[in-house]
């Protein structure tokens, strides 16, 4: 066994990771850019080593560095989580060049299985069946003998990056040239497949073990048909569309395409499962690593799979056969991510201010966080994983739906209140589910108003913060927001408000009473001190004073209707004007990337570009001002129609 592991990952995947470790009695290294100094993987790993700048591309995927890292601590082997150069055959063989043991698969297993189309002909040729496609470069032949709709996808990526649905034959050329820029600029690569789409299908994975000396087994299968853009946003095992005849035939068929590449250690083979009909399942593809939804197998399976991970490296044969691995209950995981719903998913940002992680029985939590925590928009959005466990699903559910809702992050939005509501969903509830469930319910699960509360709450904390603190035990009473008068009712104080994309709200405060925007006035009481951040039932709000003056000045900070702010925490990538040019309504003026996604700051009227606070390269926080476009004004001084 190891005695020094280090682990070339971040946030909760590598707190994960080392949590293992320590269980085993191996030492943990773990590396950090200068964005994660203090981190909690660092914190909790027995020694860190910081590997260069905040960018990614200067620190976590500078394999030299890991190396050197693994070098400088004695480190015998090396742990790539997820992400990053989890599945970068290149990376597997050069810590085998370097003598470290790459806990992971090995590299030519990882060549051919990142390959789609390599990957489908080689499990194909070991009898596992596989979804109706093509390739290039007979790729839009194929396209029109499938008919339509088909899907194209990059042979060279995962994640749902460049995958572009065609419904309409005739838009066929265009949606290849667009999955092309697309698959080239995220992978390098643009190599394209085609498979044939089909309608409501489920997104069904079976976790496969395989070890050194020939041993190969399943644990089952994960349900990951919740999916937006793509993208697994809940997952959970035991899938209750399966019966344990489709299951075993599928598990079989893992195995075997594990089996057709001399795969070694823990893997995921994808199958896509029309819901009318399972037993039609097909193989999509191979994931040469851990997934982010492995902890719902560890919980039905009583299996630590980082454990055999790092067995199965050490050249140990697994100490199970397949007839011993037994489904036991349920577990759901939903994944909490640095973004906000009621913006349309945009990546989020900002310093935790405050964090509860909830407790309880049958939950558990898998985290990077701690309080004073900087989110940014360098990394991957996802902050932590929320499971739930229970005998049955129905139980599992609910315990997960009770823990989203004791979930707090203040000073960073995220979408637990989103999953919260998805989860309880008919359709969710029912098992009723395939791959566009989310994104056909999302606008009823987008929580956009405010409630009154939140404004309550906001209103009589800033009347608190009012209230003078008494000097030698005694307060002036004319100092005190009473709104005392004399012969007369005491006068309410008026506090405006107003939360990022919701209009203005105005809370009046007197006494032991508030009152909302002219709604009957309800008492309420202060009992703690909650600062501008104010959460209930997963969901949260930043709530901040509302100046009307200001609000309707059009200037830098005025947050006027001439005024361009950032969407999201991010770094302005492109600037296509300055400060006197002439732009049209809706003209692009600036591009704000975060997290790999980019947004198009477009502006709002016709008019002058008077202000441009920002250069390529900056820097923003979330409502920033960015620029301001003076409106166009008509002849006679009023403002152009728009």
């Amino acid at each position: 066994m190891f005695e020094t592991v280090l682990v070339a990952n971040r946030g909760e995947i590598a707190v994960r990771v080392i949590r293992t470790l320590r269980a085993l009695g191996i030492r943990s290294v773990a590396v950090y850019s200068d964005a994660d100094a203090d981190a909690r993987h660092v914190r909790e790993a027995d020694e860190a080593v910081r590997i260069g700048p905040p960018q990614a591309t200067e620190s976590y995927l500078v394999k030299e560095r890991l190396l050197e890292a693994a070098a400088a601590t004695g480190a015998q082997a090396v742990h790539p989580g997820y992400g990053f150069l989890a599945e970068n055959a290149a990376f597997a063989r050069a810590c085998e060049e370097a003598g470290l043991v790459f806990i992971g698969p090995p590299a030519e297993a990882i060549a051919l299985m990142g390959d789609k189309i390599r990957a489908k002909e080689t499990v194909s040729a070991a009898g596992v069946p596989v979804v109706p496609g093509g390739r290039d470069p007979e790729l839009a032949e194929a396209a029109r003998s499938l008919g339509a709709p088909v899907l194209l996808k990059p042979s060279a990526g995962g994640g749902g990056k460049g995958m572009r649905l065609v419904r309409d034959l005739t838009t066929l050329e265009e949606e290849i040239a667009a999955a092309r820029r697309e698959a080239r600029a995220s992978f390098g690569d643009d190599t394209l497949l085609v498979e044939r789409w089909i309608d409501r299908p489920r997104h069904i994975e079976i976790q496969v073990l395989a070890d050194g000396h020939g041993n190969v087994v399943h644990l089952g299968e994960r349900e990951c048909s919740l999916q937006r853009r793509h993208q697994k946003i809940v997952e959970e095992a035991p899938s209750v569309l399966l019966d344990e005849a489709t299951r075993a035939a599928m598990g079989a068929a893992a195995v075997e395409a594990a089996r057709s590449c001399g795969y070694r250690g823990a893997g995921t083979v994808e199958f896509i499962v029309p819901g009318d009909d399972p037993a039609a399942y097909c193989f999509m593809e191979m994931n040469t690593r851990l997934q982010v939804e492995h902890p719902v197998t560890e919980l039905v399976t009583g299996v630590d799979l980082v454990e055999w991970q790092v067995r199965v490296a050490a050249g140990e044969q697994l100490g199970f056969a397949q007839e011993d691995i037994e489904l036991t209950g349920h577990a759901v995981e939903a994944r909490l991510c640095a973004e906000d719903p009621s913006r349309g998913f945009l990546p989020s940002g900002g310093t935790v201010l405050a964090l509860r992680e909830p407790e309880g029985e049958g939950v558990r939590v898998d985290s990077g966080l701690t309080e004073g925590t900087v989110v940014s928009s360098l990394y991957d959005p996802m902050l932590a994983k929320i499971i739930a466990y229970g005998p049955d699903r129905d139980t599992a559910l609910r315990r997960l739906r009770a823990a989203l809702a004791r979930t707090v992050t203040l000073g960073v939005p995220t979408n637990a209140g989103y999953l919260r509501r998805l989860l309880a969903h008919p359709d969710v509830v029912a098992g009723e589910l395939d791959t566009g469930l989310v994104e056909r319910a999302t606008d009823e699960l987008v929580d956009a108003e405010v409630p009154a509360g939140v404004y309550a709450a906001a209103g009589v904390l800033r009347q608190e913060r009012l209230t003078p603190t008494a000097t030698e035990g005694w307060t002036d009473p004319f100092d005190r927001p009473t709104g005392w008068r004399l012969g007369g009712e005491p006068a309410w104080t008026v506090h405006p408000l107003k939360v990022a994309g919701h209009d203005p709200v105005e809370v009046r405060v007197r006494g032991a009473e508030v009152l909302v925007d002219g709604a009957p006035a309800t008492p309420a009481r202060l009992t703690a001190t909650a600062g501008d951040w104010l959460a209930r039932d997963g969901d949260a709000w930043h709530v901040r004073d509302h100046d009307p003056v200001a609000a309707n000045l059009t200037g830098a900070g005025g947050g006027g209707a001439g005024s361009l702010t950032a969407p999201m925490p991010g770094t302005v990538t492109v600037v296509k004007v300055a400060v006197g040019d002439q732009v049209a309504a809706g003209q692009s003026l600036l591009v704000v990337e975060a997290m790999k996604m980019e947004h198009v700051i477009t502006s709002p009227h016709a008019g002058t570009v008077a202000e441009l606070d920002v250069s390529p390269g900056t820097t923003v926080a979330m409502d920033q001002v960015l620029a301001v476009v003076a409106p166009e004004e008509t002849g006679d001084g009023g403002e152009a129609a728009r």
